[in-house]
C-alpha cells in the first residue's frame, strides 16, 4: 500500500471545543474513549497505566478489538463535533463526535493506532491546537504492538501528562465499575479490563417480569443499583435480540431518594420495533399504542420494586436515626411505657418518610431532632389528628399513603389510651399491695432483703424522674455506700428511733435498703450531665426524725467534699424514706414546710445536691390524689390481700 499522509480540522475553534469540558473530571477522559471502543462495536476493552517511579502518570493506552477507525471517511469522524452522525442511534454513547476530545483534561498528546479492513494508520492530536489532526497510514509492521495479534481496532495512546493524574488503581477500576456496570449488565459479552484486572458489575438487585400486551410477551429486567452510576441516569430500554438499543427513556423514577435502577424490555416486537416509524405508516398507531401500554407497565413493575425498597431503606434510616439519638430518652416516664412511645413515634416517622422521603432526607441532625421529637409530643396531645391536615397540606400523599399514615394514627390513639391503662393499673396494683405490707405485714417482711428488689423493681413510687434509674453502676454505688457509712451513728438505732410498740432488738433485725445510681441526662438548655440518684429506705420500725435529717445533711456535706463527685456536670438527688415521720419531730416538718413553694414533694434541701424525706404513707397518697379522676373511672376490683400468703405478695410486686 503507498504511504501517505492526511490532516483536517475540527469544525469548531480550540476554545469552543475546552468550553464543553468544563466541568469534567479527568478521569472521564478515559470513559469517554472507552466508551468510542464500545460504540465500534468491540467487545473487549482493555486500559493500560503506566506510572513512573515517582507514581506520575508515564502513559496510557486505551485497546478495543472494534471495527477501527475509518480513516477513508475521516471528515465523518474527526472532523464533526457534537453533532450525531446517525439520528436516533440510541445504542451508541459517544455518537455526537466530542468524546475523543477530552484528552486534553489529563494530557497534552493522543495518538490514535488503528487497524481496519486491510490497512493500518494513525491520528495525532496536541492539546495546544486540539481541533487539527493529522494522520498516517502505517506499513503492518510499524504498527503499534498491542495491536499486532487483532484483525481489527483501535489502540490511543496517552503522554505528556504534565501535573495531571488519575487516582490508583483500585480507586480506577472502582470508578469504571460504576461508570460501566448498567452497560456491563446488559452487555453480558462485553469486557473492560485495567491492567488485566477485570472490571465487574457493582451490587445491585435483579427482578424479571414477563407481561402479555395485545397477545404480545415482553421480558422485563429491571437492576436496582446499590450505588448510583457516575454519568448515566436511570433509563428505560427497549432492546432486541443482539442486546442492542432500540430506543431509551428516561425512566420516571429518577429522582427517588437513593433509588437507582435500568430497565430493559425485549421481545420479538421489539426486534421489529423502529422509533422513527413514520406517522403515515400503517403499523405507527398500532405499534404507539403498544409502546403506550407498555411503558404504563414498566413504571408500574418499577413502582413495586421502589416502594419495597423504599420500606427497607426508611427502616434502616430508623435504625440510624435511632442510634444518634434522634428520638427522645423519655427520661423519668416507666420503661413499659417509654418502649412503646419510642415504637409508636417510630412507626409514625416510618410512615411520614415513606410518604415524602425529601421531608427527612436532606435535614441535619439538629433538624431531624427538632421535627422528630415534636411529632412524638403531638403524637400523644389531644391534637394528633391534626398531623394529618398539616401533611395534607404539605406533602402529596395518595390516596393509599393518606389511609396508611391516618390508620397509624388512629393506632396511636388507641394504643396511647391502652397503654396508659395498662400502665396505671399495674402501679395501683402496687401501691395497693405495698400498703397492705407497711401497714400490717412489714415485721415480717423487712426481716428479708426481699424489699430491696421489690424497691428496684418499683422506683416510680418516689418520683416520676426515678421512673427508670437503670442498671446498677457499681464504681458509683461502692462509693456512694462508703461515703454513707462514714455518717456518724448511721446504723445505730435508738429508743427514741424506734416505733411504739416495738424493742431495739426486733428493729435491729430488720434492714435499711440503699439504692444509688448513675446515669446521663439533659437540662433543660439540652445540655448533658450526670444525674445521681441515692435512695436511703430506713428500715420499717424506725420513725424519721431529726436525728435522720442531721443523717442526711452530713451525707450531703461528705458528697460535695469528695474529689470524685465535685464534677459541675454532676449533680445529686439523696432520698430518706420511712414507714414514718416521728409525730414528735419538728425539724423535718419545719423544713418541708419552708420549701413547699418550689412544688417537690419531700424536698428539704435545695441546690447541686437536692435532700428529699418522704414516708410510704404520703407516697401512697400522693398517687392516688395525682391520679384520682383516672382511678376512680377505672374502678378497678382489687382483691382482699387478708388471705394472701406474704411471699405471694412480695414476688407480685417484684416483676
Amino acid at each position: 500500500m503507498k504511504i501517505k499522509k492526511f490532516s483536517g480540522s475540527t469544525e469548531i475553534t480550540d476554545e469552543g471545543i475546552k468550553k464543553h469540558f468544563r466541568n469534567y473530571e479527568p478521569i472521564k477522559a478515559l470513559f469517554e474513549l472507552v466508551w468510542n471502543g464500545f460504540d465500534a462495536n468491540a467487545t473487549r476493552v482493555d486500559v493500560f497505566v503506566r506510572r513512573t517511579e515517582l507514581g506520575g502518570l508515564d502513559s496510557i493506552s486505551i485497546l478495543d478489538n472494534g471495527d477501527g477507525i475509518d480513516v477513508a471517511n475521516i471528515d465523518n469522524n474527526f472532523k464533526k463535533f457534537n453533532e450525531s452522525l446517525k439520528k436516533l442511534d440510541d445504542d451508541k454513547h459517544g455518537s455526537h463526535g466530542k468524546g475523543r476530545l477530552a484528552f486534553h483534561l489529563l494530557c497534552q498528546r493522543a495518538t490514535w493506532y488503528t487497524r481496519r479492513e486491510g490497512y493500518d494508520a494513525k491520528i495525532t492530536i496536541n492539546a495546544s491546537s486540539i481541533k487539527d489532526y493529522e494522520g498516517d497510514y502505517l506499513e503492518r509492521t510499524n504498527q503499534n504492538a498491542l495491536l499486532s495479534n487483532i484483525g481489527s481496532g483501535t489502540c490511543v495512546e496517552l503522554i505528556n501528562f504534565g501535573n495531571q493524574n488519575i487516582p490508583d488503581e483500585v480507586h480506577v477500576i472502582r470508578l469504571f465499575s460504576t461508570e460501566f456496570g448498567w452497560y456491563l449488565a446488559l452487555n453480558r459479552s462485553r469486557s473492560i479490563y485495567i491492567n488485566n484486572s477485570p472490571i465487574t458489575v457493582p451490587a445491585h438487585e435483579l427482578h424479571e417480569e414477563h407481561i402479555n400486551i395485545e397477545n404480545i410477551i415482553f421480558n422485563i429486567k429491571v437492576i436496582r443499583w446499590d450505588d448510583k452510576p457516575s454519568s448515566e441516569k436511570s433509563y428505560s430500554y427497549l432492546i432486541n435480540g443482539d442486546n442492542k438499543v432500540i430506543a431509551k427513556e428516561l425512566s420516571k423514577f429518577n429522582n427517588k431518594v437513593k433509588f437507582h435502577s435500568s430497565a430493559y424490555v425485549s421481545s420479538e416486537w421489539v426486534d421489529s420495533y423502529s422509533p422513527d416509524d413514520l406517522e403515515m405508516s400503517p403499523e405507527y398507531n398500532k405499534n404507539q399504542f403498544i409502546y403506550r401500554q407498555l411503558m404504563k407497565e414498566l413504571v408500574g413493575f418499577q413502582r413495586k420494586i421502589y416502594d419495597e425498597f423504599l420500606r427497607r431503606f426508611v427502616d434502616m434510616e430508623m435504625e440510624r436515626f435511632d442510634a444518634n439519638g434522634y428520638f427522645p430518652e423519655y427520661d423519668g416516664v416507666e420503661d413499659g411505657y417509654a418502649k412503646w412511645r419510642k415504637e409508636n413515634t417510630k412507626a409514625v416517622i416510618k410512615e411520614i418518610y415513606v410518604a415524602d422521603p425529601s421531608i427527612f432526607n436532606k435535614l441535619n441532625s439538629k433538624q431531624a431532632k427538632i421535627l422528630i421529637r415534636l411529632i412524638d409530643k403531638i403524637l400523644v396531645s389531644n391534637e394528633n389528628n391534626d398531623l394529618i391536615d398539616v401533611l395534607q397540606s404539605v406533602v402529596e400523599l395518595d390516596k393509599d399513603g393518606l389511609k396508611k399514615l391516618s390508620d397509624q394514627l388512629n393506632r396511636t390513639t388507641l394504643e396511647n389510651i391502652i397503654s396508659t391503662i395498662e400502665v396505671l393499673q399495674k402501679r395501683q396494683s402496687a401501691i395497693y399491695h405495698l400498703k397492705e405490707i407497711m401497714e400490717n405485714r412489714y415485721k415480717e417482711i423487712l426481716e428479708t432483703p426481699d424489699l430491696q428488689k421489690i424497691i428496684e423493681s418499683n422506683t416510680w413510687l418516689f418520683g416520676p424522674q426515678y421512673a427508670t434509674l437503670g442498671a446498677e453502676e457499681n464504681n458509683f454505688n461502692v462509693i456512694a455506700r462508703q461515703l454513707r457509712d462514714t455518717v456518724k451513728d448511721i446504723n445505730i438505732v435508738s429508743d427514741s428511733d424506734i416505733e411504739s410498740g416495738l424493742t431495739i432488738d426486733g428493729v435491729n433485725r430488720q434492714v435499711d435498703l440503699f439504692l444509688a445510681r448513675r446515669h446521663p441526662t439533659f437540662d433543660s438548655q439540652n445540655n448533658e450531665y450526670f444525674k445521681c440518684v441515692v435512695i436511703e429506705i430506713k428500715r420499717p420500725g424506725v420513725s424519721l426524725n431529726k436525728k435522720h435529717l442531721q443523717q442526711l445533711d452530713d451525707y450531703a456535706e461528705i458528697i460535695s467534699k469528695h474529689p470524685a463527685f465535685s464534677s459541675e456536670h454532676m449533680r445529686f438527688d439523696l432520698v430518706l424514706i420511712g414507714r414514718k415521720i416521728s409525730k414528735d419531730d419538728f425539724a423535718i416538718g419545719q423544713r418541708l414546710r419552708n420549701l413547699k413553694d418550689r412544688g417537690e414533694y419531700g424536698l428539704v434541701s435545695d441546690g447541686k445536691i437536692k435532700c428529699y424525706v418522704k414516708d410510704w404513707f404520703s407516697i401512697f397518697d400522693e398517687f392516688e390524689l395525682s391520679n384520682k379522676y383516672l382511678l376512680n373511672n377505672l374502678n378497678a376490683k382489687l382483691g382482699d390481700l387478708s388471705k394472701v400468703e406474704t411471699h405471694k405478695i412480695v414476688a407480685d410486686l417484684q416483676v
